[in-house]
């Protein structure tokens, strides 16, 4: 039985894959004078943003840091963009009783601005951040935690993401596993990760949810 659905935010249920692509090139070009390609950006997808500036320089960490999220909030409400059905889904998965959290690499100013701009903020139960774990993804905690505050086993929750991080998490966690077909990521490299579910549409999760809870 699913009871609880966690959600990755970033390339999930909020498009900022533009967003976080130029907040990178530009942190780079602008400090680095570099030029990455975006096939070696997007593996930082999901991660950390510290933990993947200073595999690129951590010497000049600070910077780098102070640098982009400079740039990724001035940009934010101008480059990102809700999905299709996210708003529709998480309603409908409330509407069933099934308690909602935010499982995000994202720090916590910038992940309530993402979720207010798509109005589903106050729809959330719990809203997890780096700020509230030592370890992040892909290690469990943050999942861990999530269902901690949530009040239900971690065999009772489904972690839904577009990074091979958010499969990680979920199984390092012992929840149920979901991936979106329109992440960054290939497909092939998603499912290697082996997730439970693949979905191509966030309202999927309606009926993913509700087969679980027949059977």
């Amino acid at each position: 039985m699913i009871k609880a659905v966690l959600f990755d935010l970033d390339g999930t249920l909020i498009n900022t894959n533009k967003l976080i692509l130029e907040s990178f090139k530009h942190t780079f070009r602008s400090q680095l004078n570099l030029e990455m390609e975006d096939e070696k950006i997007v593996r930082f997808f999901g991660e950390p943003l510290k933990k993947s500036l200073a595999s690129v320089d951590s010497e000049n960490l600070d910077k780098l840091v102070a640098t982009f999220h400079q740039f990724n909030s001035k940009n934010h409400d101008i480059l990102a963009e809700k999905y299709e059905g996210s708003l529709e889904t998480i309603q409908a998965l409330k509407e069933r009783g099934i308690k909602l959290a935010i499982v995000t690499s994202k720090r916590k100013i910038m992940a309530d601005r993402s979720l207010k701009l798509i109005k589903i903020y106050d729809l959330m139960d719990v809203i997890i951040t780096p700020e509230d774990t030592e370890k992040h993804k892909p290690n469990g905690e943050p999942a861990l935690l999530a269902c901690q505050r949530l009040g239900v086993a971690p065999e009772e929750a489904l972690m839904v993401g577009d990074s091979i991080y958010d499969v990680k998490c979920g199984k390092n966690a012992g929840t149920k596993t979901c991936i979106v077909s329109y992440s960054f990521f290939s497909v092939e490299e998603l499912m290697n990760e082996n997730p439970d579910y693949v979905i191509d549409k966030l309202w999927e999760l309606v009926g993913i949810v509700n087969g679980e809870n027949l059977t």
